[in-house]
C-alpha cells in the first residue's frame, strides 16, 4: 500500500510537471482574455477609487476620488480617500477638500513638492491623518486616511 501510494504520487508531480511544460507558453494570452471578462476589475484599494469629482482649471486638473474602505470580506472600518493633481502644479499646492460632496470642506492640504512635506488639518472628525504622499508620473496624489 505505501509504494502504490510513493508511486500514485510520483506520477502525479511527473504529470503535473508535464502539464505546466506544454502550458506555459500559452498563459500570456490566456490571462489577458481572463483579464478582459465583465466581472474581473481592479481593486480600488491600488487604483486610489472611481473618480467622483474633478475640479479643472488652467494649469492643473485636480481628481478627487470616491472614499474606499473595501475589505476581502466585507468593508472595513477605515479607509482613505485619494486626492490627484494633473499638469502643471506650482511647488506649494493648497486645497481644501469636500471629498464626500455634503457642501461643507472636510479637510485643508497643504504639499511642498520640493520638500515632500504633506500638511492636513481635518476639518470633519471622519478625516484622521496623510496615508500617503508622493509624486507620480501624472503629477502628485495623496491618500488621506478616514474612518467611516
Amino acid at each position: 500500500m505505501k509504494k502504490l501510494k510513493i508511486i500514485a504520487g510520483i506520477s502525479w508531480a511527473f504529470i503535473a510537471l508535464i502539464l505546466i511544460i506544454i502550458l506555459f507558453p500559452g498563459l500570456n494570452s490566456f490571462s489577458v482574455s481572463v483579464s478582459k471578462l465583465p466581472f474581473m476589475k481592479i481593486n480600488p484599494r491600488y487604483t486610489g477609487g472611481v473618480v467622483a469629482n474633478q475640479m479643472i482649471t488652467e494649469n492643473c486638473t485636480l481628481d478627487i476620488r470616491k472614499p474606499v474602505f473595501d475589505g476581502l470580506f466585507r468593508e472595513r472600518n477605515s479607509g482613505f480617500v485619494q486626492i490627484d493633481w494633473r499638469g502643471s502644479m506650482p511647488e506649494n499646492i493648497k486645497d481644501s477638500i469636500d471629498y464626500d460632496q455634503d457642501g461643507n470642506k472636510d479637510f485643508y492640504i497643504s504639499v511642498n513638492r520640493k520638500a515632500s512635506k504633506t500638511e492636513l488639518v481635518p476639518l470633519n472628525e471622519k478625516v484622521r491623518n496623510v496615508v500617503i504622499s508622493t509624486p507620480t508620473s501624472y503629477g502628485w496624489s495623496a491618500r488621506i486616511g478616514l474612518l467611516k
